[in-house]
């Protein structure tokens, strides 16, 4: 008898301490803070994932602005238009000459706008040499393995990429500055305005390359795409040298170069290459900005779309 009240004594107490620790368990349950399965989460922590990547790295973005720097300061100040003209020309003869040939009064000038546009092609190119290593590495087997729809993996592929190269675009414009570039158009509405349209640009190549692979695991084949695709985008643009100055075939493709609505837009914010006085020397703008601005977002959109839906079909385990 006395051993039954023992053991039950006992059974009661272990069932006390089985309940006391469910409670404890699901008290600690309820404190813990619930998983975020938003898109936007998943979105951040994607790009974020990327974003820390490059910024723990300043040996990368050191080399990466190399390239232009060496652009601007060997070839924009090499390339002085007033030596190729005779030196008895009065400066204000030169200025008109400059104006009518680049939209602005130096050449310096002309080829740092385009430098923007030259660093943000090139970041943007190499936007899709992250899928290749995620892929080749695991970790995209694993990212789609987890809640976040794949849409959201390739925009955050593309986020990634314009942050990265309008931070770098931001340098290098400093850069330019500081070797001599005319500020006498810049306020905050131009500045402002050039970085939007630098934005849809890279929104829209970033897309572009990443879209290209999406199913790739191989990093030769994705450089030899970006070598495909970089110089033709580059050259085949009013970056370098104004358009007039081209053949006729080359002038019709520069018109279908996205490239050269960038810069026109950036050129006609920052220099006010769209004025009057520059109209009045013979200097012709691409476009009209706004054209310009609806290029660039209409090129944006429809490969920022058509990337989404093809992470869709491609993107596979």
């Amino acid at each position: 008898m006395t051993e039954d009240i023992a053991r039950s004594t006992v059974t009661a107490q272990e069932q006390a301490v089985e309940e006391r620790k469910e409670r404890d368990a699901e008290r600690a349950f309820r404190a813990a803070p619930k998983l975020d399965k938003s898109p936007i989460h998943g979105l951040w922590a994607l790009t974020n994932r990327d974003l820390v990547k490059w910024y723990k790295n300043p040996v990368q973005l050191i080399i990466s602005l190399v390239q232009p720097v060496v652009w601007l300061g060997l070839f924009g100040k090499a390339f002085n238009i007033s030596g190729l003209v005779s030196g008895n020309l009065p400066p204000a003869a030169l200025n008109a000459i400059n104006l009518g040939t680049f939209g602005t009064t130096s050449y310096f000038s002309y080829l740092g706008a385009g430098m923007l546009a030259f660093i943000i092609l090139f970041t943007a190119a190499f936007s899709g040499m992250s899928v290749v290593w995620d892929r080749r590495f695991g970790f995209m087997n694993k990212a789609m393995s987890t809640p976040v729809g794949r849409g959201a993996i390739v925009t955050a592929k593309v986020l990634q990429s314009v942050v990265r190269s309008l931070i770098q675009a931001a340098i290098v414009l400093v850069i330019a500055v500081v070797l001599g570039m005319d500020t006498a158009n810049f306020s905050l509405m131009t500045i402002g305005g050039s970085f939007v349209m630098l934005f849809l640009m890279s929104f829209g190549l970033s897309s572009l390359f990443v879209m290209l692979a999406l199913r790739s695991s191989d990093w030769q084949t994705q450089m030899a795409i970006i070598n495909l695709l970089n110089l033709p985008l580059l050259f085949a643009s009013n970056a370098m040298l104004p358009v007039k100055t081209m053949p006729s075939w080359l002038q019709s493709v520069v018109g279908y170069n996205p490239v050269s609505y960038a810069v026109d837009g950036v050129r006609q914010l920052l220099l006010g290459s769209g004025s009057s006085s520059a109209a009045a020397a013979g200097y012709q703008v691409l476009a009209p900005l706004w054209v310009d601005f609806s290029v660039l977002t209409g090129f944006a959109a429809v490969l920022s779309v058509l990337g989404i839906v093809l992470s869709w079909r491609l993107l596979s385990k």
